[in-house]
């Protein structure tokens, strides 16, 4: 398993930032070692690929924050809690949960899994990272 860089476990509704090589994965955390997460499983893509780079549509998943991270590195990043109020614990996972198993879109650019993961803890779509 990746290494936790924070001394404090994650608490539920935190946003978890798994580092890949070249990029960075997001997702939610829920509570229970589980993360709320939009992956290119199953998805169809214009390359005829299931690469996140080129899909045009992604599935949530509610999976192991062990899994999901592998041996890559991951910490607990409420970056965007400085400019912004997060929504209710309670609300968060929520609105998280209603997601799991359906299609959304994919977008690299407008629509990847950090700003999936900002809509559900701030209630609006954020990245800097692209």
């Amino acid at each position: 398993m990746g290494q936790d860089n924070c001394k404090v476990p994650p608490q539920p509704g935190d946003l978890i930032e798994i580092r890949r090589p070249g990029y960075q994965h997001w997702a939610l955390y829920v509570g229970n070692g589980y993360v709320i997460h939009v992956t290119d499983e199953g998805a169809r893509s214009i390359l005829g690929s299931s690469s996140s780079i080129s899909a045009t549509k992604a599935k949530v998943k509610k999976e192991l924050l062990e899994e999901v991270a592998g041996n890559d590195k991951w910490r607990v990043n409420n970056k965007y809690d400085r400019s912004r109020t997060p929504l209710p614990v309670k609300e968060i996972i929520q609105s998280a949960e209603q997601w799991i198993d359906k299609q959304v879109p994919y977008d690299l650019l407008r629509s990847n899994c950090e700003h999936f993961v900002t809509m559900l803890r701030y209630g609006e779509e954020l990245c800097d990272q692209v």
